[in-house]
């Protein structure tokens, strides 16, 4: 044979998928064998008794645009009386002894700047007033 009767060499115009083919499987079995071993999210669903207890009314503190306080019970649906920080907390105090249940929220007027807010959460908080929200109006739509 000589040099000149080789054939030329055919390049090969296909891809090899097989090893493409191998890895997807392997990847598939684990998939397979590990996805029952997580354990999916659990939910805690209140129980039939805790949707039936009627909330206590909050004690509603209001804090008007010129800073001054006021409280309201909203149990014995009274009208609001303003005092003095001392004042507030001490009947805040009183009614929680009377009703460890009854919640406390702030009701601040929109100009009221937030550090009045704070304020009063702080003196709230430093007195062992359990359970202080905020009052918010929701948007009409």
């Amino acid at each position: 044979m000589s040099l000149g009767s080789r054939r030329p060499r055919r390049q090969m115009n296909q891809i090899n998928v097989v090893p493409y083919i191998d890895v997807m499987l392997v990847l598939l079995v684990i998939f397979m064998v590990t996805a029952p071993m997580i354990n999916p999210g659990e939910i805690k669903l209140p129980q039939v008794g805790q949707s039936l207890k009627v909330p206590v009314a909050p004690l509603e503190v209001i804090i008007r645009s010129d800073s001054t306080l006021a409280l309201r019970d909203r149990s014995k649906s009274g009208s609001a009386r303003e005092m003095t920080n001392e004042e507030l907390v001490s009947e805040i105090r009183q009614k929680q002894q009377d009703n460890p249940e009854q919640p406390v929220v702030i009701a601040a007027d929109k100009s009221v700047k937030y550090e009045e807010v704070i304020k009063v959460m702080d003196i709230l908080e430093s007195q062992q007033v359990k359970e202080i929200g905020l009052l918010a109006k929701p948007l009409a739509k």
